[in-house]
């Protein structure tokens, strides 16, 4: 006691340390059912071995490379890690593999190269595997056993790592009641029964070793993951090595501990530092072995850890009751430590020695809380920025509303009149002052401060042009709002229910995005709107057949656009429907034509047929999060009992799929989707998910690939076809039938691509997608000749149901991986990214090119037509956007800010970047018509 011990580190408690990682263990894969059956070794030494098993609970996102972080550095990572995760930078926080490099530790790594990414050069030896191939469930882990029999004979490593991803690949293509999760459960038992065997053999009396099994996250009942659904955050974590006392007794359920634990315990057990940023605790059982000095010497030192990571985050830390209950405890600790120097051994040093300990548990509890919930640090000045210019462009996407829905179809930014050029560089003078100001006084980092003053200057000025351009449309419709028209338009009050509907939905929808409910279950919203869509244009139906007999113009008034109201009075009110006098009398006319035949009743039916589509189509896959452990049709379906159901179901949706797209294609289109569809039942029946009549048995179970590359050949020629004749007829002739010919095989591309993408369980959902399209165009939107505008937010609110009727949600568990994969020997970054999006983004994509086929077919519609589609599909996905990313910041402290909003605002993100493609598509395709209209 002379002598401090103050800035010793304790010396380690284990001679070697190997850490096994199965990607994507569930606690119930060892802890559960599954365990007693396929992971007998692991069951038996858990229950009656040298062991402690604990549930280490991951925080969301849930996906591989922040799990690693949290796990080597105690630390929470930000939600960004979800987009990081797919090119991983290293890491330069502290962290556990750091610290074990600079103490001198030999560390050998086999797995998943994420690790390799991370933490380049602090390996002696490694072999890193791809994780993003998901297809791959036996080579994965394979190339990382190969290594293992020649390491574990060896005597030159301290810490070993292994990381199997085999098991995360079978949950991402087949889920987790696959028949193919058994045997890879029993392949990592014996693979633990090896190391374990190992380890004792080569024990040393001095020091033991420690086997860690852990997870890095689990995976939720599609076998995906991202979200925080218990099966998703619920992990098992097992710390074997002959130092513990044999089990006995009663099995106990697992106490529940934090996956950022795990970086603390095992700094200590290998007597290094303690992480500086990790918020984890000691696992005390860990360490119960030692005598009390060194427990209370390992848990003082966690606790000073977490003490001054507080006094660096928090200016009142002293008024924590973390730090208070901490400060207590290393008072009675001071005490133990007087009454343990006097040589006093009696039973009252025990039992303070229990008391100190239990004291210093707490305080590291409620410290490790408090740093858990401390927000993060937002960039405020950045946020702002953005939030500024993404509200500018809303501003003037809505002033534009009267001139870009007129028969011109003009869009244009007015920021040519002289007056506002000196306010544009006052503007841009007094944002640089700001931005001078902001920079200069900033205390943390400011990631628009970070960037040139080039880029900084370009954003000012892109601010300024766009204020200047908003205040230049207001003036112009005060102007234009004062000078009496010469053809006054006839009043725009008689809105139609159709209208109110479109309008109180898309309010109602965007308000409902503060809650953060209305987003986990947001696909509800969407199916409430569609019914009631469905229910109005029945009304409209039964008054268009029944009540316009006569041609009564007072009740056949054209519809008007949603958005009129805000260009009332100006001069552009114009409607797409052909511009004659006589347009109310010629919708009556065709009316009555309409009357005629059994198409009538088709069309009186089609409104409740399509709501019995819907109504089956939400029995397919329960999405959200509070129903979507129930089960639903898609999962009877995908059981490996009912195999020959699903490839009934799929054979006949397939056919399907083909009746109701190749009424429209040219003859060699036809032949290349019949074989194309063709090719996708095969390549399901090779991966295993559907058989064949003649197929007894699916032992021959490959990766598909020939025939997934089968399929892309004929999607690729049908693409190629359709656009040869798109240009055809944008630089050769202006033939309006080639246009929609080619549009049409373009459509039909990309619905031979979804095929080939979906689970086959999900045929059903883009069979349902064509027939109501089939449907709503010869029953309903070409009867009741309602215009672009309306047409454009049908089409949009379809895509955003189809979306959720996929079996999407906003939680990143939801995104099938799988899907970026198809037809893939091995990982290519931009084939799989462009094609898991697709694959998500399914529904609002084929919606919006159905629009684009629909509008530019229509040959009695006005030729700006296009044009108007273009502009309201714009502003349909920007109203929501722009609202949202307001109440992000404004909620940037919510609960739920990092497990709701932020997952919805990245889906948001990557569906505006469609959207502008989309629009891009559009324009492209509304040249011709836009000379036209000039001429």
């Amino acid at each position: 006691g002379m002598v401090s011990n103050w800035t010793k580190i304790p010396p380690p408690l284990f001679k070697k340390v190997v850490i096994v990682l199965i990607d994507a263990l569930r606690d119930d894969f060892v802890f559960g059912s599954k365990g007693k059956q396929f992971m007998p070794y692991t069951t038996q030494v858990v229950e009656k071995g040298t062991s402690y098993s604990f549930i280490a609970e991951a925080k969301p996102p849930t996906v591989t490379m922040p799990r690693i972080k949290a796990l080597m550095t105690g630390s929470i990572p930000g939600f960004i890690d979800v987009i990081v995760n797919l090119n991983s930078p290293a890491l330069l926080d502290d962290n556990l593999i750091w610290q074990a490099k600079t103490a001198g530790k030999r560390i050998i790594f086999y797995g998943d190269d994420t690790w390799v990414k991370l933490f380049p050069k602090h390996f002696v030896e490694y072999d890193g595997t791809t994780s993003f191939f998901v297809s791959d469930f036996t080579e994965v882990d394979d190339n990382v056993t190969r290594h293992l029999d020649r390491v574990l004979k060896r005597e030159d490593w301290d810490l070993l790592i292994l990381h199997y991803l085999g098991l995360d690949h079978i949950g991402h293509v087949t889920g987790p009641n696959s028949p193919l999760v058994g045997p890879k459960l029993r392949e990592m038992d014996n693979i633990l029964k090896k190391i374990h065997i190992s380890l004792l053999s080569k024990e040393e009396a001095s020091l033991p070793n420690l086997l860690v099994v852990c997870g890095d996250h689990g995976m939720s009942e599609t076998g995906s993951h991202g979200g925080s659904s218990e099966g998703e955050v619920h992990t098992p974590l097992l710390f074997i090595s002959s130092a513990f006392e044999k089990r006995s007794g009663p099995v106990t359920q697992p106490e529940l501990v934090q996956q950022t634990d795990l970086a603390s315990t095992l700094a200590v057990g290998l007597g290094l530092p303690i992480s500086r940023n990790s918020v984890g605790n000691l696992i005390l059982p860990v360490v119960g072995g030692k005598t009390m000095r060194e427990q209370l010497r390992f848990v003082h030192l966690n606790g000073f850890q977490l003490s001054t990571l507080l006094q660096e985050n928090t200016p009142a830390y002293e008024k924590d009751p973390g730090y208070e209950h901490f400060k207590i405890a290393e008072k009675s600790h001071g005490n133990w430590i007087k009454l343990y120097l006097e040589g006093n051994n009696s039973e009252i040093l025990l039992n303070l020695g229990k008391k100190v300990l239990k004291q210093y548990l707490e305080a590291l509890k409620t410290l490790s809380s408090s740093l858990s919930k401390q927000v993060a640090q937002y960039d405020m000045y950045s946020m702002m920025v953005g939030t500024v210019i993404i509200m500018e462009v809303l501003l003037l996407l809505l002033l534009s509303v009267p001139k870009a829905l007129s028969s011109r179809a003009e869009f244009e930014v007015p920021l040519s009149p002289p007056l506002f050029s000196l306010l544009f560089y006052l503007m841009c003078l007094m944002l640089c002052a700001v931005h001078v100001i902001v920079c200069t006084s900033a205390q943390s980092l400011c990631y628009f401060c970070s960037m040139s003053w080039l880029t900084a200057v370009g954003v000012m000025m892109l601010i300024s042009a766009l204020m200047c351009g908003i205040l230049s449309a207001v003036t112009k419709i005060f102007e234009n709002s004062r000078v009496p028209l010469k053809n006054p338009v006839v009043s725009s009050s008689s809105w139609s229910e159709i209208d109110v509907l479109i309008l109180a939905g898309t309010i109602g929808h965007v308000l409902s995005l503060g809650a953060s409910s209305f987003i986990e279950e947001e696909h509800q919203t969407w199916y409430f709107l569609i019914n009631t869509l469905c229910l109005v244009l029945c009304q409209e139906l039964c008054r268009n057949n029944f009540l316009l007999k006569e041609c009564d113009p007072q009740h056949s008034t054209t519809v008007k656009q949603n958005f009129d109201s805000i260009g009332e009075a100006s001069e552009c009110k114009n409607i797409d429907i052909p511009a004659s006098g006589n347009s109310k009398l010629g919708k009556a006319t065709s009316s009555a034509e309409f009357i005629k035949g059994s198409d009538k009743w088709i069309s009186l039916a089609s409104p409740w047929i399509i709501l019995i589509c819907c109504r089956l189509l939400r029995s397919l896959n329960q999405t959200g999060v509070q129903w979507a452990h129930r089960p639903d049709f898609g999962h009877w379906l995908t059981s490996s009992e009912h195999k020959t159901e699903l490839s009934f179901l799929a054979a006949v949706s397939l056919l399907m799929i083909f009746f109701l797209v190749q009424r429209r294609c040219s003859l060699v289109s036809k032949i290349a989707m019949a074989l194309g569809l063709l090719g996708v039942y095969s390549y399901r029946a090779a991966i295993g998910n559907v058989v064949f009549p003649w197929q007894h048995d699916s032992k021959d179970i490959s990766k598909g690939i020939t025939e997934a590359r089968f399929v892309y050949v004929f999607v690729l020629g049908i693409i190629f076809t359709g656009t040869k004749d798109l240009l055809k007829s944008q630089v050769i002739s202006a033939d309006s039938s080639v246009k929609s010919t080619g549009l049409w095989e373009v459509y039909s591309g990309l619905v031979l691509l979804a095929a080939l993408l979906f689970r086959p369980h999900n045929l059903p959902v883009l069979v349902f997608c064509l027939l109501i399209q089939t449907m709503m165009t010869k029953y309903i939107w070409r009867p009741l000749k309602f215009d672009a505008a309306q047409i454009t937010i049908m089409h949009y609110w379809f895509g955003q149901a189809f979306f959720y009727f996929q079996g999407n949600s906003n939680g990143i568990a939801t995104v099938d991986i799988s899907a970026g994969f198809v037809g893939l020997e091995s990982y290519v970054e931009i084939p799989a990214i462009f094609l898991t999006a697709f694959a998500t983004y399914a529904g609002p994509l084929l919606w919006a090119i159905h629009l684009l086929c629909y509008l530019s077919s229509e040959v009695g519609r006005n030729a700006a037509a296009v044009g108007h589609g273009c502009f309201c599909y714009a502003l349909m996905r920007s109203v929501p956007v722009a609202i949202y990313i307001v109440l992000v910041t404004g909620l940037r402290y919510h609960l739920f800010i990092w497990s709701v909003f932020s997952p919805k605002l990245l889906y948001e993100g990557v569906h505006v970047f469609i959207t502008a493609t989309v629009c891009l598509f559009f324009t492209a395709m509304d040249q011709n018509h836009s000379h036209k209209v000039q001429d």
